[in-house]
């Protein structure tokens, strides 16, 4: 089965899959909204101008820095989200293909750290630093080609990690070492960047669910003693299925929670422990209806308890301050901004 890549097609590569699944109907359980913390006043808009947004960062003026995966045709682009909401493009001409499948290969996440945007290219397995160091408002956006990079896909292929051979750089964290750490969500493994010395390795690789179906590392974030990483599932993303795992800084996996489904990001939060972000529901109702649940996404917490639900394909949670979250929504095109 090939591996899933998180994209608003999502749906074409999973059919694709279909004879590797179960044969039965796949009931699927909407998330319960009983233990819900979060009042509607409390997730506020602050975009609804996103167009197919996959991640998000934030830097020290609170702007939001995010890659938007675009419609097939090499157009995918980041664009800056102010305080107050507006939105400007920055780059533009990123790889954006519709693939035979029917799915759209283009950006991954992104992550900013002193003026440097680091942004991935799941389609074309690149790796970009753009420096923005000095960008401000009213400039004009800059083509993709102009952004150095550096080539990850040819060493993740040549590593076979995976059957078919696959690689979709998926999210990235810093680890201690203050190197770079990618999950790759077709190669099932986290691997590891020394961006000055252009050095790759593969630092761990994330067990399958069960013998059919793949784990799809997506979210990665370094706690201070561990990594956590989050897991959509390949096909059927049956409920329940998804995991989070944790690796020590000497590469060790281990499962850390259970119980979730089509995990796609997480972080810490100010009370301790996780919040994380569930893609939706997935239905296997041949031939009534195959594909994701409309506004089935949520937060949750790491105990399970859903924070926040009835959202539409989730992709990326970050913390902007102790209580303030936001929410990266690629269905709705929208960021929220929750307090918990």
């Amino acid at each position: 089965m090939k591996y899933a890549r998180i994209s608003l097609a999502f749906v074409s590569v999973l059919m694709l899959g279909a004879s590797c699944a179960d044969k039965h109907v796949l009931d699927q359980v909407a998330p319960s909204q009983s233990d819900a913390i979060v009042l509607p006043d409390q997730a506020a808009i602050l975009t609804d101008q996103l167009v197919k947004p996959i991640g998000m960062s934030v830097d020290q003026k609170g702007q939001v820095w995010v890659t938007q995966s675009g419609n097939g045709q090499n157009n995918g682009s980041v664009v800056v989200v102010r305080p107050n909401g507006e939105v400007q493009t920055v780059f533009s001409g990123f790889g954006s293909q519709v693939l035979p499948n029917g799915e759209i290969g283009g950006l991954g996440h992104l992550l900013y750290r002193d003026g440097v945007l680091y942004i991935l290219d799941g389609l074309n397995g690149r790796l970009y630093a753009a420096d923005v160091y000095n960008y401000k408002k009213g400039d004009a956006p800059q083509p993709a080609s102009s952004v150095p990079y550096i080539d990850i896909k040819p060493f993740v292929l040549s590593q076979n990690l995976s059957d078919p051979l696959d690689s979709n750089l998926y999210d990235l964290t810093f680890g201690p070492d203050g190197h770079l750490y990618i999950a790759d969500a077709g190669a099932n493994a986290i691997i590891k960047v020394n961006f000055a010395r252009r050095a790759l390795s593969v630092f761990a690789r994330i067990p399958n669910i069960n013998p059919q179906v793949q784990a799809v590392p997506t979210g990665i974030i370094f706690d201070g003693s561990k990594f956590l990483v989050t897991t959509l599932t390949g096909f059927p993303f049956s409920a329940g299925a998804a995991r989070i795992y944790q690796i020590s800084t000497s590469g060790v996996v281990s499962v850390y929670r259970t119980g979730f489904t089509a995990l796609t990001s997480l972080t810490q939060a100010e009370r301790g422990g996780l919040l994380v972000t569930e893609y939706g529901q997935f239905a296997f109702t041949p031939p009534t209806f195959v594909g994701w649940l409309p506004n089935s996404g949520r937060v949750a917490n790491d105990a399970g308890t859903t924070v926040l639900g009835g959202q539409d394909r989730l992709t990326d949670i970050e913390r902007v301050n102790p209580q303030t979250y936001y929410v990266l929504s690629t269905g709705a095109g929208t960021i929220r901004k929750l307090k918990y």
